[in-house]
């Protein structure tokens, strides 16, 4: 039988594909060889929120002693916070799947590879279909170092019952910082060992000044230019072998977190049997209607997507739904990656949205840089934040938002107010003459435009 639409994979990317052509009376059928839910519900941004939920708690309570809380300093509980954690995780693959089925979507478990243009196999049962859209979200990127094998990822650092005391992690973007932070307010000794000459490439590089403080006063110990080449383990110890320039050195630690960032997980699709092409090693080549450009039966979605967008959850949320108006509407709509946020959730948040400086005079822009230290900004002084800071680019003649870039406390949700500017095309003077809630942290907007 031939249905008129395989989704591979269930995260958000799939989910936003499924349910609207299943609603439209189309036959649907989804397939995952991981636990359905996808990886931000079960190993990605919903279980490490919760643990960054509780560092802040630790983080906070000890900013403040001495400052009206004389208590003593709040510590993790390890174990206790991945249970609670798990209160959040442990439902999801079968409420995921009961959804789909509820629906009338059809569920398919094992791993996917085409045998034809518009044909998956599926454990030895091939599986037809009109349309097939790649939502298989991503995995985390090879290392190609000898004792790559010995690396935790990210999804097993989310599942330790016990964090041990000394910890290493291999890369320096989202994932380094923000379990490093968790990490150190759980009393473990951190290293963070990166290749590049700073860490987050993707953001403002004054900001990251401002979390690299940070980071260093919870005494995380961050090693930039810092290439590992091997790991090997000595008993219930690892050695982090490493290269500085001309020098050779080694790290010994009880657990080394591969952080060194992630690739979309299609290598063994099968993509030349559909003839679907991938830009490089990385994802699928697509065209602005997030279809193949050499297989018009596929599509892409989330991390499958070759370019153009952020490795997000909710824009992989928005490209699915697009995916689905276009299958079923035609090829109508296109995303719009304008105004989308990014954040890195360490203590506190590290957030931007827009274009940064060199980006916007890459492209010939004209604008006015608003930066200041916030540290004395009475938003921060009132919960002891040694460090914190802004950045917003504003557009001369205009008034628009270009760009904003925040390192301080809600910074996670006053970006969103600029994403909104951003994407709505309002003006600065739009923001100074909002009247906000005071004291807030929002409330010091109309400062920084």
């Amino acid at each position: 039988m031939t249905v008129d639409l395989i989704v591979v994979g269930t995260g958000s990317a799939a989910q936003s594909v499924a349910y609207p052509c299943r609603e439209a009376g189309w036959s649907v059928t989804v397939v995952d060889s991981r636990p359905f839910g996808g990886t931000c519900a079960q190993r990605g941004c919903d279980p490490k929120k919760v643990l960054v939920g509780v560092s802040e708690l630790v983080d906070w309570t000890r900013r403040m002693q001495g400052k009206g809380l004389s208590a003593p300093a709040a510590t993790m509980a390890w174990f206790d916070m991945m249970r609670f954690k798990r209160t959040f995780i442990d439902n999801v693959p079968t409420s995921t799947e009961a959804g789909f089925r509820d629906a009338g979507i059809l569920t398919v478990h094992g791993r996917a590879q085409f045998a034809g243009p518009s044909s998956l196999g599926v454990d030895g049962e091939t599986h037809d279909a009109r349309h097939v859209v790649i939502a298989a979200g991503a995995r985390h990127a090879p290392l190609g170092i000898p004792g790559e094998e010995h690396l935790l990822t990210s999804t097993g650092f989310l599942e330790l019952d016990e964090l041990p005391r000394r910890v290493a992690f291999v890369g320096g973007g989202y994932i380094a910082f923000e379990f490093a932070h968790v990490a150190a307010h759980s009393g473990a000794e951190v290293q963070i060992l990166h290749r590049g000459d700073r860490p987050l490439e993707g953001f403002d590089a004054d900001l990251v000044g401002h979390l690299l403080a940070t980071t260093r006063d919870l005494g995380v110990d961050v090693k930039v230019c810092t290439t590992v080449v091997a790991v090997d383990k000595r008993g219930d110890e690892f050695v982090v072998r490493t290269r500085s320039g001309d020098e050779q050195g080694e790290i010994v630690c009880d657990l080394v977190v591969h952080a060194a960032g992630r690739v979309p997980e299609i290598d063994d699709l099968a993509l030349d049997a559909a003839g679907v092409e991938r830009v490089g090693k990385g994802g699928i080549a697509v065209n602005e209607y997030l279809q193949s450009v050499s297989n018009p039966a596929v599509y892409a979605a989330g991390d499958a997507v070759a370019s153009g967008s952020l490795p997000l959850t909710p824009v992989a949320g928005m490209q699915g739904g697009i995916v689905a108006t276009n299958l079923l509407e035609g090829n109508t709509h296109t995303p719009n990656y304008e105004g989308i946020p990014s954040v890195v959730f360490t203590t506190p948040p590290l957030a931007r949205v827009g274009l940064d400086e060199v980006t916007a005079r890459a492209r010939g822009l004209r604008f006015t840089v608003h930066q200041d230290d916030t540290s004395g900004w009475y938003s921060s002084r009132r919960v002891a934040l040694a460090h914190t800071g802004y950045k917003t680019l504003v557009e001369d003649g205009t008034e628009r938002i270009l760009g904003a870039h925040l390192f301080g406390l809600h910074a996670e949700e006053v970006v969103n107010i600029f994403g909104l500017a951003i994407r709505k095309g309002l003006s600065a003077g739009d923001l100074k003459d909002m009247v906000y809630a005071y004291p807030t942290t929002a409330s010091d907007i109309s400062y920084m435009v």
